[in-house]
């Protein structure tokens, strides 16, 4: 027995290296972005008092009394996750740079949107700024969350189902609410390639502690 126990040991050894090799093997290895490749979008509005709690100097806080604005139009993927950053030699024009000033809040926004999520949607530049502009025109933005100049309190479930009340097209599933801590920070909408309403992929869900949120009044 003595004598079988080192052949064993060195069996149980060579399997444990076999699978901790196979646990090692990253997942979609040298899998690059490819513009236009993905499977739906998310809006992303930001409620912009709560991102102006943390960078007073931004140039969207300086009292032009910002409720929700555009933070992005994220391409995503379905099984989760999503493409970003699919070139970084394509700045934009002066024309585009206009017209997308007419939708983000800033400069330094806009260009970062477009560096990071407008390359991966395959529709160049002013493609991807009509797109935006289409997408917040189909959503609307519920009374109860139009601008104030008090806080407001509400829970999660509760600015789900306003913006589903005032959007009738938008699915159980297909809205989510972002705070940062017991601020809002983000609602999330998705919608398909024709910028339809649409059920979220996989990690697009809502992430707000239970209870009241703050809603912070404009600055």
């Amino acid at each position: 027995m003595k004598q079988r126990l080192p052949i064993i040991m060195l069996f149980i050894l060579s399997l444990g290296f076999i699978s901790t090799g196979n646990a090692r093997e990253p997942r979609d290895a040298g899998v690059e972005p490819v513009a236009g490749v993905f499977d739906y979008y998310v809006l992303s509005l930001s409620w912009s008092p709560t991102f102006c709690l943390t960078h007073q100097n931004d140039s969207q806080c300086s009292g032009k009394g910002y409720g929700f604005v555009l933070h992005g139009l994220w391409p995503q993927y379905a099984r989760g996750g999503w493409p970003q950053s699919c070139s970084t030699e394509m700045p934009l024009t002066a024309a585009e740079r206009e017209k997308g000033l007419t939708l983000f809040p800033t400069r330094k926004l806009l260009e970062h949107e477009w560096s990071k999520h407008g390359t991966c949607s395959g529709l160049g530049a002013m493609g991807y700024l009509d797109a935006s502009d289409r997408a917040l025109g189909a959503v609307k933005i519920p009374t109860p969350l139009q601008p104030f100049t008090s806080s407001h309190y509400f829970e999660a479930d509760e600015i789900i189902r306003l913006f589903r009340q005032s959007n009738p097209g938008i699915e159980a599933d297909g809205v989510a609410v972002i705070c940062r801590g017991p601020q809002l920070s983000e609602v999330r909408v998705c919608m398909d390639k024709d910028l339809a309403f649409t059920a979220c992929g996989k990690g697009v869900k809502t992430q707000c502690r239970a209870g009241e949120i703050r809603v912070p009044p404009v600055r």
